[in-house]
């Protein structure tokens, strides 16, 4: 009778242990050794939720999830970014990866994305211990180190994401034993070497992106029997070659059908990629032509093939993605004319072909193109004399991008009849002369003007004040003149350029009532500017670049000045500076470009960074002037 109740009380026992279990109150060792090993690599966790990885039962904890039945850590959920009560809330982590989380072994998923401050290595193991592993997130960190030969082990792994830390090394070659693998995202790391061929035995893969490592070596030939891949992104690489056929190839069905007992032929179909949507290869050293195939991409919404040395045609068969809404094409050395086919690009937005050989004329069935926001054919042989008036007649168009496009004469008041307001227009470098209309002041949603480069001559109308949301002027290169006038009435212009121009005085004005106060970059230099420096211009606190040199200005450097300070590139060579070099300087803690030299200052170098750090010749020509780096001041 002992006997039987002894039995029983094991058998109730056992019942109660694995009931506790399933409910969380008790954790496997290993899951509870490795859990508290990752705690213990944790300095700081502002969200608190670690705060809660208190007694032994750690499937309640906050971030822990577990298995009902087993009661074995399935997922750690520790995201940078994540809800509580509804908010989203975005929190930091700092502290190193414990190579413990590899004793919790049923683990399913890891996502510790985004928490900025966590660094380590993955375990070199990882793959042995956690094979059961389906996700792994550890995006937007700071994790080193290279990618472990296991990872190829954890062969139920759906999604992959490491993009953004400061991983080394190549791409294992294993990674293409992950039958299973949908998204693998290894952008923004310190990736080099090949693109393994294996890659392209991941037929269930998604997503692909490599962009911004220092990869090398050719796209590997087979990419294109991804026949899943909706986004590739190989772009900001160092990849060389052609872009593979395998990519564009046209398949053909085999089926021969008859029509009235006479062969007609086979159905084509397109073959390899026929789910891609999004096609990034730019910023690389491609070479050879774009292909005829490439039309029959049917799925491509954005495509940028930019910054490469592409050559050739544009092909015709272009006009069948009948889907696109972007396309990059700008910086190579694409020739010939735009098909007419583009035409039939009937859901484009942006189409930017700059920086190529395209030649003129334009195809006048390009005016279908009623979608279409964003033109940039800058420098091209396209050599327009005029803007042609169908372009403008574009019912979507606002941004117009027209540089070295061999534009004469004077700005037509054809610019005001866009039907959607501009508020992008850039004719630099072209052959525009006379005045800036007064009616340019009209445009009043522009936000960027850039007349450079060009003949333009008289003063700057004071319409142009009005336009409150231009954020750029620029303006360099002309034969403008007269005061500068400085009566800007709204707070967006961040970027002034009016260098190489003949302007006078009115600087005394700058920085003074509401205009320009968050204005970063301002470019004065090679005019005919005389006077002050004024106090004032120590309120531009954002500014980062302030350039003034090659003028006349006369006064000494106002202390003021080191309240920007933002600033990285000051330049106030060949002027008639008088005085010292205020202590404030030294506030210049982002300073990388500084150049004083060529003005009459006087006295001894405030001594500290960054002004001991730039060379003699950024003080030279001060006769005055002593200390580090100059010569040493005399007692």
């Amino acid at each position: 009778m002992k006997k039987m109740w002894f039995n029983f009380k094991i058998v109730w026992l056992l019942a109660v242990a694995i009931t506790l279990v399933g409910a969380g109150e008790i954790c496997h060792s290993n899951d509870l050794k490795g859990l508290e090993g990752f705690r213990v690599g944790i300095r700081s966790d502002p969200s608190g939720r670690t705060e809660t990885w208190t007694g032994r039962g750690c499937c309640s904890w906050e971030g822990v999830t577990c298995d009902n039945a087993t009661g074995r850590v399935t997922e750690i959920n520790l995201p940078g970014l994540f809800t509580s009560d509804d908010v989203p809330v975005q929190t930091s982590m700092s502290g190193v990866l414990s190579p413990s989380i590899t004793l919790l072994t049923s683990l399913q998923a890891i996502d510790l994305s985004g928490l900025i401050d966590l660094t380590g290595e993955i375990p070199p193991t990882i793959g042995s211990h956690l094979p059961r592993l389906r996700k792994l997130a550890l995006s937007g960190n700071k994790f080193k180190g290279t990618l472990p030969e296991s990872i190829g082990k954890m062969s139920e792994l759906q999604e992959l994401y490491l993009s953004e830390n400061s991983f080394t090394g190549s791409i294992p070659g294993s990674i293409g034993n992950l039958q299973g693998l949908r998204m693998l995202d290894l952008h923004s790391n310190q990736l080099s070497g090949a693109v393994p061929e294996s890659i392209t035995k991941l037929s269930n893969l998604e997503r692909l992106e490599l962009q911004n490592n220092f990869l090398t070596g050719s796209i590997p030939g087979s990419i294109g029997e991804l026949k899943c891949l909706k986004e590739l992104d190989l772009s900001n690489n160092s990849l060389s070659g052609r872009i593979p056929s395998s990519i564009t190839r046209l398949k053909i069905v085999s089926i021969i059908y008859l029509d009235n007992n006479h062969l007609v032929g086979e159905i084509p179909r397109l073959g390899q990629m026929p789910s891609l949507a999004f096609l990034r290869l730019n910023d690389n050293n491609l070479t050879g032509k774009i292909s005829y195939s490439f039309g029959f991409l049917s799925s491509l919404q954005r495509v940028s093939l930019a910054n490469n040395a592409l050559h050739g045609l544009i092909p015709s068969s272009i006009g069948n993605l009948r889907s696109l809404t972007e396309l990059y094409l700008h910086n190579n050395r694409l020739s010939g004319q735009l098909p007419a086919s583009m035409s039939q690009l009937a859901n484009l937005l942006i189409f930017s072909v700059s920086y190529n050989l395209i030649e003129g004329p334009l195809p006048h069935q390009m005016a279908a193109l009623t979608n279409l926001q964003t033109l940039d054919l800058s420098f091209n042989q396209l050599n327009f004399s005029n803007i042609p008036k169908w372009l403008l007649k574009l019912p979507s168009l606002s941004r117009i991008f027209l540089a070295g496009c061999n534009i004469k004469g004077g700005l037509t008041e054809d610019v005001l009849t866009t039907p959607s307001p501009l508020q992008e227009l850039d004719l630099s470098a072209n052959h525009l002369t006379g005045s800036i209309p007064g009616w340019i002041g009209k445009l009043t949603e522009l936000y960027s003007l850039n007349l450079s480069l060009n003949g333009l001559v008289d003063t700057i109308p004071g319409s142009i004040m009005d336009l409150t949301s231009l954020g750029v002027l620029d303006l360099h290169s002309n034969k403008l003149a007269g005061s500068l006038e400085w009566g800007y009435k709204g707070r967006s212009l961040t970027f002034l350029d009016l260098s190489d121009n003949s302007f006078t005085g009115g600087i005394e004005e700058i920085g003074k009532g509401t205009m320009q106060v968050d204005i970063q970059y301002i470019n004065l230099s090679h005019n005919m500017i005389k006077g002050r420096l004024p106090d004032s211009i120590g309120r531009l606190e954002s500014l980062k670049s302030l350039d003034l040199s090659y003028n006349s200005l006369d006064s000494e450097l106002p202390a003021a000045l080191g309240n920007a300070s933002s600033m990285e590139n000051l330049k106030l060579q060949r002027n008639h500076f008088t005085g010292k070099i205020p202590d404030e300087f030294l506030k210049f803690k982002n300073l990388r470009d500084l150049d004083l030299s060529s003005n009459s200052l006087e006295g001894r170098i405030p001594y500290g960074e960054p002004l001991i750090d730039f060379p003699r010749g950024s003080y030279l020509g001060n006769k005055d002037l002593c200390g580090a780096p100059l010569e040493p001041c005399r007692p």
